[in-house]
């Protein structure tokens, strides 16, 4: 299976051979020109004595054909790799607009290279999505985060209200370790999400390393995140007062404004302690979660230090609509990947598979 890396080489190669293959067949049409004519000339040259008055004419054309020939080739590799670039998708850096300049959020962290970045990534779904959980652990359990990085990926859902549950999610928890459960009713607009954040501080206060992370992220099931772009995209970054997403109304740049869409944004861990203390989040908790998520901050004027991740975080582009975009390789996280066909289609394009190691128990052509 090849990958979009080597779909852009063989282009690149390609375009190049034809580059080639035109500038040889000019210099032959040039060569064969030259030796036509200077047969003539010298056909000529036994007629009269005139001819030889032509040569130096026809040498400053010869010199002109030729020089044109290599104008012709630079101003068609300049054209290839203009279009290279625009067929990579690379978008300036000032698309990634914040409170901050983003010069600014670069070098205030400067130094946090050197240090083992700690991300939490909690898929917020529901106790009876057991299917949607194995398929997700796989996606994201055959991942290698970068070095230096720990990035912990959990489930979340509120109190357990069957008997099957008690006994299926018991054991999910006996194998993968990977489920947290909160003391609520279930619901999505209701309050989860705050109480999801607002109980972290106290899980996780007896871990030897402090903060126990630098970054939470609140994802949907029907996201699929890289996790290897997420980190890389997350080192040069403030670790507090830091809000990165996904900036609503899609059409906006302006992540000043607005909030981070519900498809996965991510708060520093310093903020996750405030959403603990405040009263702001207590005074509301009901609306679509990821927007009053942004009026907590807002009002209280938290996460100042605002990141833009789009076009790196887009829906799939079924249907496309003018919050989406064809999938591409600078790809952080694609949502809305509501069935089986959507999420396939997804790990095929970036070549999750390309790992596989060949062995005689199987064989996947």
């Amino acid at each position: 299976m090849v990958g979009s890396g080597d779909h852009n080489n063989n282009m690149k190669n390609g375009a190049k051979h034809t580059l080639i293959a035109f500038t040889q067949k000019n210099l032959h049409l040039f060569l064969t020109f030259n030796t036509k004519n200077r047969e003539g000339i010298t056909t000529m040259a036994t007629k009269s004595h005139k001819a030889n008055r032509g040569r130096p004419c026809f040498l400053f054309s010869c010199f002109i054909f030729f020089f044109s020939l290599c104008i012709l080739a630079s101003i068609n590799e300049v054209r290839f790799q203009s279009l290279l670039k625009f067929g990579n998708c690379q978008i300036p850096n000032n698309y990634s607009s914040s409170l901050s300049s983003s010069s600014t959020l670069l070098a205030s962290n400067s130094n946090n290279n050197t240090q083992e970045l700690r991300i939490l990534i909690a898929i917020l779904t529901l106790p009876d999505q057991y299917l949607r959980r194995h398929f997700v652990r796989l996606v994201y359990g055959t991942q290698t985060p970068p070095e230096g990085t720990k990035i912990d990926v959990k489930f979340v859902f509120c109190n357990l209200t069957k008997e099957d549950q008690k006994v299926l999610v018991a054991l999910e928890i006996m194998r993968y370790d990977d489920i947290i459960i909160l003391n609520c009713t279930e619901n999505m607009n209701k309050g989860k999400t705050y109480t999801f954040f607002s109980s972290l501080p106290d899980m996780f206060n007896e871990t030897e390393d402090n903060p126990p992370y630098h970054y939470v992220m609140k994802a949907d099931d029907d996201t699929y995140l890289r996790l290897n772009n997420l980190a890389e995209s997350l080192k040069p970054l403030p670790r507090e007062d830091l809000y990165y997403g996904f900036v609503i109304p899609c059409r906006s740049m302006d992540a000043s404004k607005g909030y981070m869409s519900g498809m996965g944004y991510l708060v520093s861990w310093d903020i996750v302690e405030w959403i603990r203390e405040s009263e702001i989040p207590k005074q509301h908790l009901e609306g679509p979660e990821d927007k009053v998520f942004g009026e907590w901050l807002t009002t209280g004027k938290k996460g100042m230090n605002r990141y833009n991740a789009k076009w790196s975080m887009y829906n799939i582009p079924e249907p496309p609509t003018g919050c989406t975009h064809d999938l591409w390789p600078n790809t952080i996280a694609v949502h809305l990947l509501k069935n089986q066909v959507k999420w396939i289609k997804t790990l095929t394009y970036f070549n999750v598979t390309q790992n596989l190691k060949q062995s005689k128990l199987y064989h996947i052509s």
